[in-house]
């Protein structure tokens, strides 16, 4: 019993221990963002990440949110032919939909394919001991390293979201036109009264916060993995699944807070 008690304390212990130096390394990480924009060889590094992580992520945006639209068309669709109502209202939904797993489902791709691979690049740099010269040479690896990919992130996956909702949307229409036979014209006239400014910065604004999640959390990963090929596949393992949880936490939360905002300026929205 106590032998079980005494590992829950160096469990808990450790837990902590690992959080409070994360929150050290996001901060300082942070600190250097405006002395790495200052010079032209940090612009010239963002430049590459930017090309890295946004222009290679692409086509797996797109291909994904247009299968996310058309499977969301094909249950809304089917639904709402079931209860007798008419088809084109399913756009409501689909779209409505769309705006909030549009953001997370991108997001958890992206900590995958964006992710995983900063935190094998980052693992495999801290095993072969070239963050340890990068020190040695008197260079900040958080300015070289953390700050361009973390700046990447932050400005790119917000437009990635916003090709994936695009496609969505595109894939939704396909789907329901083509296939289920929804009036076009119908389509866009719901989809214009259910999206509204508003909306169409919703998935951006989350998406910024989860390009901060996504690039700190791997990065972090990779800055304190294990020795071995072993703690690089570990740590590209937990970077994964700590990413996943960061970004469900953070779309509940701005959720709550976003839905308040829009229904304090706003009010209720009533789709007609």
């Amino acid at each position: 019993m106590f032998a079980m008690v005494a590992q829950l304390g160096r469990r808990t212990a450790r837990n902590v221990e690992g959080f409070g130096d994360f929150c050290l390394f996001s901060g300082q990480s942070v600190a250097w963002v405006r002395e790495g924009l200052s010079h032209l060889r940090g612009l010239r590094l963002l430049l590459v990440q930017c090309f890295e992580i946004g222009t290679m992520s692409i086509p797996v945006v797109m291909i994904t949110g247009a299968f996310v639209g058309m499977v969301l068309a094909v249950q809304t669709v089917m639904q709402f032919k079931a209860l007798g109502m008419a088809a084109e209202m399913g756009t409501i939904v689909n779209l409505s939909v769309l705006r909030e797993l549009g953001p997370v489902l991108t997001g958890v791709m992206l900590a995958g394919r964006v992710g995983g691979g900063l935190t094998a690049e980052l693992g495999t740099m801290r095993v072969t001991e070239q963050i340890d010269a990068l020190i040695a040479m008197g260079s900040s690896p958080l300015r070289v390293l953390v700050v361009p990919r973390v700046l990447a992130c932050v400005l790119l996956i917000p437009v990635l979201v916003v090709y994936a909702d695009f496609m969505g949307i595109v894939g939704g229409y396909a789907v329901s036109v083509y296939i289920y036979g929804v009036n076009g014209a119908e389509f866009w006239r719901h989809a214009a009264s259910t999206v509204d400014n508003f909306d169409v910065f919703y998935g951006p604004i989350k998406s910024v916060f989860f390009g901060v999640a996504i690039s700190l959390i791997c990065c972090y990963k990779g800055f304190r993995c294990a020795p071995g090929a072993a703690g690089v596949g570990r740590a590209c393992t937990e970077s994964f699944v700590a990413s996943c949880m960061g970004i469900l936490a953070l779309d509940f939360f701005l959720g709550m807070l976003l839905n308040t905002v829009y229904e304090s300026i706003y009010g209720l929205k009533v789709v007609l």
